[in-house]
């Protein structure tokens, strides 16, 4: 048997991030990874020869301030594909395309004075109440039961932060907090181009339309992270996500982490209550005094530690964790980089967004409720090798999307199912970008049943369960136990099923490890 201080299972970011904390702060770390290489869904991968694409997650917009900061990511060669914030072009059929600039809209092209006028109020509106809720996604959820004087003077600030709003304001956030977005738009905005856009934003990798009840929450959760120290800016690292991951390695390792691949966890050891090791495939037993497991909190509580060690109450609410996924990922290879109308040259190097109105996405969203898709999905679009050559052959184009909605339960079943949806992505990228079918020289669908068994994560759902009202900070992954800490002394969760929730951040790494810190674990 070999011993460690922290025995961390799975090696995607959150679970490097957390190994190379806990060894900075003086812990002899392992890292234990099944597959064959680190960083999950957030890998480079070649899916045609010569075209390298972002696995899963393809875009940088929340990676955690403090991760970059305190892991050192830049002089671990982290670097961007672009200095500025990538544009979210909304594209049309009939015109020249509506474009957010800068962080997130900053500058608002392509649309009216009027609705120029009315999207900066309600960007202001948006990065407020956001920045009020932006605290809570930032750190470990407070424990109601036996608050510390931190968590209370935490939870203090917040509420001053509320009252500096003003009454009027402070009376509409708590007016709109739970509201669904579509409403929202319709209040205040009138360009369809635009309310389809932050509608999709809204609803992206959730089973929830624009009119489901809390969708706004899922636009304040996009504009409460940040990249390049602003609120809502997206950005490309160079390389793909999986540079993200090679930053990240490298600080863990500089940190003296101990990282194996193609290494699979059977089980966790527990004894007189308490997680003390893990047992291997291959029948080695490693010893540990904490173990933080950053895979899926369901696959660690009720597959690698069983339910016989559990609560039948504490079991019961991580059964029913929902976590079933309804995006898709789509990579093409093409001979030459397509042409979107309505777009330009620098818009071409953004991101691109299919969702004409709201009302459109609401109608795509419709069908997942039966276990269909719809014959018109929405997606969000990169070209990722016009900044970043290194991805694509020498005049060829890398085409990297997440589609929506893509229901992992689908009643006709993938198998027959994926050739059908991928002819529908299709039809709707041709519409957009007329001739694009014929340059396409590979293509590569991911359903949700293909993410699951390709980078382990039950449902296919990169959250790793739905990021909504009822599953999210006090209650993630399931209410009492939202703060990292498991019913079994030493194991901890840290993977994006916990606290603040998926998207390339690192927190739920970060968080997990401070935590055993505090408690000299």
């Amino acid at each position: 048997m070999t011993s460690f201080d922290v025995i961390a299972i799975g090696g995607g970011h959150n679970g490097l991030v957390a190994a190379a904390t806990l060894a900075k702060a003086g812990r002899k770390v392992v890292v234990l990874e099944a597959a064959s290489a680190v960083g999950g869904a957030a890998r480079t991968e070649e899916f045609a020869p010569g075209f390298r694409v972002s696995a899963v997650a393809h875009l940088l917009n929340r990676l955690h301030p403090d991760v970059v900061k305190t892991l050192e990511l830049e002089k671990h060669g982290l670097q961007f594909a672009r200095t500025d914030f990538l544009p979210s072009v909304a594209l049309s059929t009939g015109g020249p395309a509506l474009v957010l600039y800068g962080a997130y809209g900053e500058v608002l092209t392509g649309a009216s004075s009027a609705e120029q006028s009315a999207w900066k109020e309600l960007r202001a509106q948006l990065l407020r109440y956001a920045g009020i809720l932006k605290p809570f996604l930032s750190r470990r959820p407070p424990d109601l039961a036996g608050m510390s004087f931190k968590e209370t003077a935490a939870l203090g600030q917040a509420a001053l932060s509320l009252k500096k709003l003003g009454k009027e304001d402070m009376r509409d956030f708590l007016r709109v907090l739970l509201m669904n977005v579509a409403d929202l738009l319709d209040e205040q905005l009138a360009d369809d181009r635009l309310k389809g856009l932050l509608a999709f934003d809204a609803t992206l990798g959730s089973h929830l339309g624009p009119r489901s009840p809390t969708s706004l929450l899922g636009l304040y959760y996009r504009l409460a992270g940040e990249a390049g120290g602003a609120a809502g800016a997206q950005l490309l690292p160079r390389g793909g996500m999986g540079a993200v991951v090679t930053a990240i390695r490298a600080a863990a390792e500089k940190a003296g982490v101990t990282i194996r691949t193609s290494i699979s966890v059977a089980k966790i050891i527990v004894e007189n209550g308490r997680a003390a090791g893990v047992a291997l495939d291959n029948s080695e037993v490693l010893r540990a005094r904490t173990i933080v497991s950053a895979i899926n909190p369901a696959t660690t509580l009720l597959d690698l530690v069983g339910p016989r060690e559990i609560d039948t109450g504490f079991l019961r609410k991580v059964k029913n964790i929902r976590m079933k996924g309804d995006a898709a990922k789509l990579h093409l290879a093409l001979d030459r980089p397509p042409q979107f109308t309505g777009a330009d040259a620098a818009d071409h190097k953004g991101r691109l967004v299919i969702a004409p109105s709201p009302d459109h996405v609401e109608r795509a969203f419709n069908p997942s409720k039966y276990g269909e898709f719809s014959p018109e999905p929405v997606m969000e679009i990169t070209l990722p090798s016009l900044a970043d050559p290194s991805l694509a052959p020498s005049g060829a184009c890398v085409l990297s999307a997440v589609v929506q909605y893509a229901p992992y339960q689908l009643k006709d079943g993938w198998n027959a199912g994926k050739p059908k949806l991928l002819k529908a992505i299709m039809a709707q990228l041709e519409s957009y970008a007329p001739g694009i079918g014929k340059t396409v020289q590979h293509s590569e669908l991911l359903t949700p049943v293909d993410i699951e068994a390709r980078y382990r994560i039950p449902g296919g759902h990169w959250h790793h369960g739905e990021l909504q009202a009822d599953q999210m900070l006090i209650s993630r992954p399931v209410s009492g136990w939202s703060g990292y800490d498991t019913p079994l002394d030493g194991l901890f969760l840290a993977g994006a099923g916990s606290h603040p929730g998926g998207g390339v951040s690192g927190a739920p790494g970060l968080n997990a490890a401070r935590r055993i810190i505090a408690m000299k674990g």
